[in-house]
């Protein structure tokens, strides 16, 4: 398990998926079936999720991060 904070960031890359990105500009892509309330272009979060390097996407923009928790951090 990791934890990380930084940005939600809508991605066009392959057929179009969600990502992470942190403040030192690494880029995690969120793996389908994160909640809905995480999908949201420019949200501050704090995630706490699995890399999982099992798992191959279509944009493969970044380790791919499956979802356990987030919390919203301040703007």
């Amino acid at each position: 398990m990791i934890t990380v904070e930084g940005r939600v960031q809508r991605s066009s890359m392959g057929m179009g998926t969600w990502a992470l990105v942190t403040p030192d500009g690494t880029t995690y892509e969120i793996l389908k079936g994160a909640p809905q309330e995480l999908l949201q272009p420019d949200l501050a979060v704090r995630v706490t999720g699995i890399v999982r390097s099992d798992v191959m996407t279509m944009a493969m923009i970044g380790p791919v991060l499956d979802v356990q928790q987030f919390e919203l951090l301040p703007p």
